[in-house]
């Protein structure tokens, strides 16, 4: 078993690292996903700059990739440790993958996966919480709650949620936490959010995923390298399908 554990750790991190939105905005658009809408390498940007179905595939794609590791690592009879493990690094790939010079998303649906796999209960609470504050637009501190609540439900509530090894697996989920949470504070400051003080940047990023309070203006803004104006992203979107 330790082998296999050991292959299935570069194994995971490669699947983690399939950028599938790039190469959707790339193929529809003919645009760099980076450097356009949030910037992030997600579903979510695929759905500002692409359509809603291909932001479906992309949700599914990466909620696929977490699940697909942890499930093999179950099929090959690991330890819940190691599937954790498994787990963890496939988020990791998707959150600084290889293919794209280590920017990537931010590893929600991917997580979504991973934690589904091993406790398809806890799976359900990760999905309604964040898509219950998405009511008042607040997704982003539903996800933050959810990934919180984790560790907690895991090892006070075990036995509910059928987690036969709670050690390990709230360790795991604790880990999944700080992965997310590392991957918001490192993203770069843009020239929108230059002017922010740390103190309200630390707050908007671990809260609410994004450098200022403005919703609407973090989500449609583009970066400033790559700029494209709505017409050239027309033109850009007609030469892809040519």
């Amino acid at each position: 078993m330790q082998i296999e554990f050991i292959l299935l750790i570069p194994a995971a991190y490669i699947v983690g690292s399939i950028p599938t939105a790039y190469f959707v905005a790339r193929w529809r658009r003919g645009i760099d996903i980076r450097r356009h809408g949030s910037g992030n390498v997600g579903a979510a940007n695929i759905l500002a700059l692409v359509s809603k179905r291909w932001s479906i595939v992309v949700t599914l794609f990466d909620i696929g990739k977490g699940a697909l590791t942890v499930w093999v690592a179950q099929l090959l009879g690991l330890g819940a440790a190691q599937q954790v493990t498994i787990g963890v690094i496939t988020i990791v790939g998707h959150n600084w993958p290889v293919f794209l010079h280590f920017q990537g998303g931010r590893g929600v649906f991917t997580s979504l996966g991973v934690i589904t796999m091993l406790s398809p209960k806890l799976g359900l609470i990760m999905l309604v919480i964040p898509y219950t504050l998405a009511t008042i637009r607040q997704v982003a501190l539903g996800v933050t709650i959810a990934l919180v609540s984790l560790p907690f439900l895991s090892w006070f509530l075990a036995r509910l949620f059928y987690i036969f090894e709670p050690l390990p697996v709230t360790l795991g989920f604790l880990a999944l936490f700080l992965v997310a949470m590392l991957r918001r504070l490192t993203a770069p400051r843009t020239s929108i959010t230059a002017s922010v003080p740390p103190g309200e940047l630390l707050v908007n990023r671990l809260l609410f995923d994004r450098d200022i309070r403005d919703r609407e203006t973090w989500i449609h803004r583009t970066s400033t390298e790559g700029n494209l104006t709505e017409s050239t992203l027309k033109q850009s979107e007609r030469q892809a399908k040519d």
